[in-house]
């Protein structure tokens, strides 16, 4: 089930519950309800409450959505510096050149077709990964350039592949979830208590006031499934790494 789907339907649920609340509660009121009855210092903390709960979840969005920009940068990074590999062995010999990018193409083609989907599993880096890895590192390492132009290559090929295996582990330290569950605990409680301080405002009237309290939580629900899609960015949710492979890796995508 697609992540859009699953957020369409937190979206009506959410939308039905406060609807059929709103109108249990408003079978059930006596006669002595008075609607405009409503204390002016529960205004005050539906108020205070709504603004503290915005401002933390505001904050919550603006981090899980940094930390997925970031971890599109890191894929940038290590794509790039692998197609960098590419290009600066042109002028090694062409045995070391076909054999340094048949290897950089085997961990590219794993990477974006086998190791991503262990990330989006929450599995995050394999050994097979960093053994692909340590191939071309090795090749890298064990080449002896022989002219001027070749040992700026090596020096060059160093520095990529040294970018590269920065931008792996950099990978692997943020697979995991973006925001600790004591974060999420704060979020849910506060999105409950927020709709039910609008029911605490006698907010069951009209008509009008109960399609307002529908949207109210829709939207509370929708805010808290974009930050669930988002949490992990190298999960479902998140990015693909292909989009950062694509273009400089078309034949492996």
């Amino acid at each position: 089930m697609s992540d859009t789907l699953v957020l369409t339907f937190v979206l009506l649920a959410a939308a039905a519950v406060v609807a059929f609340i709103a109108l249990v509660r408003t079978r059930r009121r006596d006669a002595a309800f008075d609607p405009e009855a409503t204390p002016d210092v529960i205004e005050y903390m539906t108020m205070m409450i709504g603004v503290v709960y915005a401002i933390v979840l505001g904050l919550a969005i603006a981090g899980v959505w940094d930390a997925n920009d970031g971890a599109q940068d890191t894929v940038k990074s290590e794509a790039f510096a692998l197609h960098e590999i590419n290009e600066q062995a042109a002028v090694l010999p062409p045995d070391v050149r076909d054999k340094l990018r048949g290897q950089v193409d085997a961990y590219v083609s794993y990477a974006i077709n086998d190791e991503w989907d262990q990330m989006e599993d929450g599995q995050g880096l394999s050994g097979r990964g960093d053994r692909l890895l340590d191939q071309v590192r090795q090749t890298v390492q064990d080449y002896q350039p022989r002219t001027e132009a070749q040992n700026r290559a090596s020096y060059a090929l160093a520095d990529q592949l040294t970018t590269a295996d920065q931008a792996r582990k950099t990978r692997g330290l943020d697979a995991s979830p973006t925001l600790p569950q004591l974060v999420w605990f704060g979020l849910i409680a506060g999105a409950i208590v927020s709709i039910g301080m609008v029911f605490a405002l006698q907010i069951r009237r009209t008509p009008r006031e109960l399609v307002l309290a529908g949207l109210f939580t829709a939207l509370l629900a929708f805010l808290l499934g974009l930050v669930w899609v988002l949490n992990t960015p190298y999960g479902p949710g998140g990015i693909s790494m292909t989009d950062g492979f694509s273009e400089l890796f078309p034949s492996l995508v």
